[in-house]
């Protein structure tokens, strides 16, 4: 079993970082990837202003999250929870202990490979792992890291060495990228989900204002809210939503803003979602209560009116966009058809839908609504009784799938 241990303060966590651990996974054939952040790194103090411990964590582990490999990487809190300083060769001989028959790769940036030898306990280091050490620039290749290879190997024996160059890497300084976000720039460097989680904790001296953000940052906080696997689906949704508002006359923007949030708080768990409709003053039925997946579409209607100040036409547009209702506005058809539709989805009878979509909205909006009622009976689970309304009012309006 090769596993990776990629240490660092990720204060905040950047596309650099994103990018060489996609490399290393894939040069060393790495089996696990532990993105480790340090609590009191030796060789620097922290800057003032760091984010808490909690915070750093978050961010490392919405960057593990981007990589799309929930199976082979993951943050660890190893060194957070160790008091003092975070030595390496601690944390390397804590790994060994619990993978004794593992192949451990320690990654590092061309600096901190530079510097190896006057780390704390080098020999013990080498011992314990392979050192993988990237270049940031076309400038950090076999000239910069030959001599540094070839004194390691000659001190310590038994050093292995990789290292990688990748042009073109995100070349930007963690301290710089502080800068930056407190000027109220530096988003092009960092991963949307990272960049959301500092928005929404006025990390490094953001103000941003929730009720006011622009497109891209309202894309971030909202993709900041899930899991990386689903942001497809939202941006699916929001793209599909936009079309849908153009061929039916429906306000664009609200339509995008609906589709960017209908579906934030998807991963909320059901106490949380409870929370939040007894918090915002949202009654729930029985049935509510104990299907935690109808309550997403409240909980996203609450953020979306009290955390970003959208208006009542996007909350109700979210609040709806599960169960349906009867008479709905066109914002809310719109929402429903273009989550059920989006170009993401793959299920029996999705094009039917996808060409009524853009020829009759009514009948397209019937035909999702009974989809679900299928499904559900099929599955001999419950239908809610808003959609179960919303299907007798459009067929008692004259509406139709047939023909």
């Amino acid at each position: 079993m090769k596993i990776g241990i990629f240490g660092g303060t990720f204060n905040p966590p950047h596309l650099g970082h994103l990018a060489a651990a996609e490399a290393a996974i894939a040069a060393l054939g790495l089996d696990k990837l532990y993105i480790v952040p340090a609590s009191v790194p030796p060789h620097k103090e922290l800057p003032e202003g760091t984010p808490a411990p909690k915070h750093r964590l978050a961010m490392a582990a919405k960057l593990a999250d981007a990589l799309l490999l929930p199976e082979k990487v993951e943050v660890s809190s190893l060194e957070l929870d160790r008091e003092g300083k975070s030595y390496t060769a601690d944390t390397l001989a804590a790994l060994h202990a619990e993978y004794p028959g593992a192949e451990l790769w320690l990654l590092m940036g061309t600096d901190m490979f530079l510097t190896l030898h006057r780390w704390r306990e080098p020999e013990k280091i080498l011992n314990l792992a392979g050192i993988c050490a990237f270049g940031r620039t076309e400038q950090d290749g076999e000239e910069v890291f030959a001599p540094q290879r070839e004194y390691l190997q000659k001190t310590y024996p038994r050093t292995r060495i990789t290292t990688i160059t990748l042009p073109g890497l995100v070349d930007v300084s963690s301290t710089r990228l502080r800068e930056l976000l407190e000027q109220g720039e530096g988003a092009e460097y960092l991963h949307p989900s990272v960049y959301g989680y500092i928005l929404m904790n006025g990390l490094y001296s953001t103000r941003a204002d929730l009720k006011r953000l622009d497109i891209p940052e309202l894309r971030a906080c909202s993709y900041s809210m899930v899991l990386e696997k689903r942001v497809r689906h939202i941006r699916g949704t929001e793209e599909e939503a936009v079309r849908l508002a153009r061929r039916w006359g429906a306000d664009e923007d609200m339509a995008r803003r609906a589709g960017i949030l209908h579906d934030c708080t998807k991963y909320l768990s059901g106490e949380e979602h409870i929370a939040i409709c007894e918090q915002y003053g949202v009654p729930l039925d029985d049935l509510e209560r104990t299907a935690p997946k109808l309550l997403h579409s409240k909980t996203g209607a609450c953020m979306a009116r009290y955390i970003f100040g959208e208006p009542d036409e996007v909350y109700e547009a979210i609040f709806w966009h599960t169960t349906a209702k009867a008479d709905m506005t066109t914002l809310e058809k719109i929402l429903y058809v273009a989550d059920y539709m989006e170009p993401n989805r793959t299920f029996e009878g999705v094009e039917r839908l996808r060409e009524l979509a853009y020829q009759d909205l009514d009948r397209a909006l019937l035909l999702g609504v009974e989809t679900t009622v299928q499904e559900m009976k099929d599955r001999n689970l419950p239908v809610h009784k808003n959609t179960l309304q919303a299907q007798a009012w459009l067929r008692d309006h004259g509406v139709t799938t047939e023909g």
